[in-house]
């Protein structure tokens, strides 16, 4: 459904904007920060750093910036998926979605308003139209195809056949589509907490001719049969679970897994580069994600053996083509991005 001129025109200043944040403001943060700096920079303590970037006179700018630009996003983003309205009916299949009216969706899911978005995914009948639009700001326009989650299946899955996929914490579908496009011959089924996601999720796998069934349900407790799968993954989703829910997103994981399934987390980790460490960890508190920093200071792979399984470790991954990186360190960029990570592991035969 096409936007409205005032829309698009709203969506590029804040695309253009946040774009500026992360191209400019963050290099000359950088610039500032180098000059300043102790030397040895802190490895592993960017809390310790707060004091001195604070002080310097460009971190108003970026810490403002971040913030407002994303406000300001889901105001643009709110007003044009409510001028555009209901959509029209989609098409009967070949995706289906399963929904439990009985689920209780968990405080800490909903206290929240993630990424600063009014409401949530979860509140209301619109909320996963505006999350799917609004997703692709988040990004700087750079995901508007997917590729992002492409590049994902496609370099950091193990070359093999699947019999099923589980994808937690699937939102809108985005994750779990290119599941299904690249492995045909597998189930590929996408869980999530929030209804208006799934059943957007649905809709876009059927438009895309995709049998994906997709679940509402908790990453804890999924429902689904026990060694049932090859694969199960996420993206983007363990920094938005608080820590001490995450040994049991393990248990399930490892439940859901047969004999040598390999599970795969896309996600954040540390890069050891004091100022990027400290703004990520700072971008929980501007972006409502209070479980963030706390993920990513957390020992992700020793929960992971906890749960039974093996081999676990974190390895960069680089969005921009390179995609799964053969350890956990990245190229040099002058510019703002997350530092997006894969946790790999795997269920002993």
């Amino acid at each position: 459904m096409a936007l409205a001129i005032e829309d698009r025109a709203a969506l590029d200043f804040v695309l253009s904007l946040r774009r500026h944040w992360a191209g400019t403001v963050y290099p000359r943060l950088r610039a500032d920060f180098d000059a300043a700096a102790p030397s040895p920079v802190p490895v592993n303590d960017p809390e310790s750093l707060a004091p001195l970037v604070h002080g310097l006179a460009t971190y108003p700018w970026f810490s403002w910036l971040e913030r407002g630009s994303q406000k300001m996003l889901w105001r643009a983003v709110s007003d044009a998926v409510v001028r555009q309205g209901a959509l029209p009916p989609g098409p009967d299949g070949p995706a289906t979605v399963e929904v439990d009216p009985d689920l209780v969706l968990p405080d800490w899911y909903t206290d929240w308003d993630i990424h600063v978005q009014p409401g949530g995914v979860w509140s209301h009948d619109l909320a996963g139209r505006v999350y799917e639009l609004g997703a692709r700001l988040v990004m700087l326009g750079e995901n508007d195809d997917y590729a992002f989650h492409r590049l994902f299946v496609e370099t950091a899955l193990p070359k093999r056949s699947y019999r099923r996929m589980v994808d937690l914490g699937c939102g809108f579908g985005k994750s779990a589509w290119p599941l299904k496009q690249a492995h045909p011959e597998a189930e590929v089924i996408g869980v999530d907490l929030a209804l208006p996601c799934v059943e957007l999720a649905a809709r876009r796998a059927s438009e895309r001719k995709l049998a994906v069934r997709f679940r509402q349900a908790d990453a804890v407790a999924t429902g689904l049969e026990g060694g049932s799968a090859d694969l199960v993954t996420s993206t983007m989703f363990v920094h938005e679970v608080p820590v001490d829910v995450l040994p049991a997103v393990f248990t399930e994981a490892s439940r859901l897994l047969a004999p040598g399934g390999v599970l795969r987390f896309l996600d954040f980790q540390r890069t050891g580069d004091g100022l990027r460490d400290l703004a990520m960890v700072e971008h929980g508190a501007r972006n409502n994600e209070p479980f963030l920093p706390p993920m990513i200071a957390a020992d992700l792979p020793a929960m992971a053996a906890a749960a039974g399984l093996v081999n676990a470790r974190w390895v960069a991954f680089d969005e921009r083509g390179g995609g799964r990186l053969p350890d956990l360190s990245w190229p040099t960029r002058a510019e703002w991005h997350f530092p997006w990570a894969v946790l790999e592991a795997e269920k002993p035969r």
